[in-house]
């Protein structure tokens, strides 16, 4: 089938690249041109603008959106909506925050639009593996661009969610979870680094620990993968990211009144991961000073 793809990051183009290697007709088209450039030689068509890729299909198309969650998404809609036609969809592969969806999906409904939410996990091991994909929107719809779904994911790796925001709804529990296995994990290893058993193996022993324990994983895969690369992580500063989905997540808990200590916790340790010394932990040692004459640490 015919796919367009608005979006070459490092998820816009290896889905870009999965779809027309499973004999999909694709058309990629980026805001910066070397992406678009770089795919065209490997056997994509490029277009230079939005306008021009849904030019080069007829009618009912299918354009993929893998953007930044926000305002780029947003714009990016308002300029394709003007430019599609009655019973045209509009995939939105990004982490966009569930409500956000179930109100685009309803502007864009008012003009024959659908939107499917495609909730993507896979990172950049997709092209390779395939994609799980949690996909929202009308049954129809999802049932036309099947296909599609069929190439990018692995055998059982997609799913029709339901309505209209769900995609993005279980992408972000999805990704609120993986916040707290993260960091369940990275407290084990901190253990075991900090042990006075100093010839211990990290490498080695989640190798082992990937040898039928129930703690076995993807993600302890690709956590004995980096030690390997790196043994004691000495390049690596232990600042921790969050891409959004963990504080919605969060908020999305506690507006349910659904106890998650555990996912906030693990969001909560990611704010802290990026103080170089934090405020608050020097009042505490100042107050038990005054208090008790707990001795503390100088600053160096």
């Amino acid at each position: 089938m015919q796919c367009g793809m608005v979006g070459l990051g490092r998820m816009g183009a290896n889905m870009a690249r999965r779809l027309w290697r499973g004999g999909h007709e694709v058309v990629v088209t980026n805001r910066s041109p070397e992406p678009v450039e770089e795919l065209t030689a490997e056997g994509a068509s490029g277009a230079r603008t939005v306008g021009e890729l849904v030019e080069r299909f007829q009618a009912p198309r299918a354009i993929w959106m893998s953007l930044p969650a926000g305002e780029v998404t947003e714009n990016t809609l308002k300029q394709l909506a003007p430019l599609m036609v009655r019973g045209d969809v509009i995939v939105e592969s990004g982490n966009s925050f569930y409500r956000d969806t179930i109100r685009r999906a309803e502007w864009l409904a008012q003009t024959g639009l659908d939107l499917l939410d495609q909730g993507t996990s896979g990172g950049i091991w997709g092209l390779e593996i395939g994609y799980c994909l949690m996909i929202g929107g009308s049954r129809e719809a999802f049932g036309r661009l099947e296909p599609a779904f069929k190439t990018l994911a692995p055998p059982d790796g997609y799913l029709h969610t339901g309505p209209s925001g769900s995609g993005h709804f279980v992408k972000m529990v999805h990704n609120g979870r993986e916040y707290g296995m993260l960091q369940a994990y990275g407290e084990g290893f901190e253990m075991l680094h900090a042990s006075d058993f100093k010839g211990l193996d990290l490498r080695a022993v989640l190798h082992l620990w990937n040898q039928g324990s129930v703690v076995r994983s993807w993600l302890l895969e690709l956590a004995e993968r980096a030690f390997e690369k790196e043994p004691d992580l000495s390049s690596i500063r232990g600042y921790v990211e969050d891409s959004g989905e963990g504080r919605w997540a969060v908020a999305e808990a506690i507006d349910k009144d659904v106890p998650a200590p555990v996912l906030a916790l693990s969001l909560l340790m990611r704010f802290r991961s990026r103080q170089p010394d934090s405020f608050g932990a020097k009042a505490i040692a100042a107050s038990r000073n005054e208090f008790g004459g707990h001795a503390v640490k100088p600053t160096d």
